[in-house]
């Protein structure tokens, strides 16, 4: 990658799952789905989603395959060796990617900018500041 903006990059806590973009994201923020939460054991799931043209992925996947809480599947991408989360969708067939913001190389590449699915957020998780909020899934035109 070129250009001076830095590279965002990263993979699974092992380093046999990797990835690299070649552009900033599309969008930015937490999830706070049931989906979300279970998948990251956490309160949210920090995500970051590309155009799948502007990723590159080396390392072999597996993967888990869930519904999702708009009633579609939800393909997980995780390291079959350390088990680390590293990205949604299905190489060759989805459009665009979920990053988890987790696996990134340096967290400083992520600025959230929304959370989505605030209806489900847990009253023990904060809502940062200075992000726009949606109890479900907005259209993308709004984000």
């Amino acid at each position: 990658m070129t250009g001076s903006r830095a590279a965002i990059a990263g993979g699974c806590l092992c380093g046999a799952l990797r990835y690299a973009a070649s552009a900033a994201p599309a969008m930015a923020g937490y999830c706070f789905c049931a989906d979300c939460r279970k998948a990251s054991g956490s309160g949210f799931m920090p995500f970051m989603n590309f155009d799948a043209a502007a990723l590159r992925f080396s390392g072999a996947a597996r993967q888990h395959v869930g519904r999702a809480a708009r009633g579609t599947d939800s393909v997980r991408n995780f390291c079959p060796t350390c088990g680390g989360l590293v990205f949604g969708g299905i190489i060759g067939i989805d459009t665009d990617h979920t990053i988890y913001a987790g696996s990134l190389d340096d967290p400083a590449a992520f600025t959230p900018r929304i959370g989505i699915f605030a209806r489900d957020r847990p009253a023990w998780v904060p809502l940062p500041p200075d992000i726009t909020v949606f109890d479900t899934m907005p259209d993308r035109r709004t984000e």
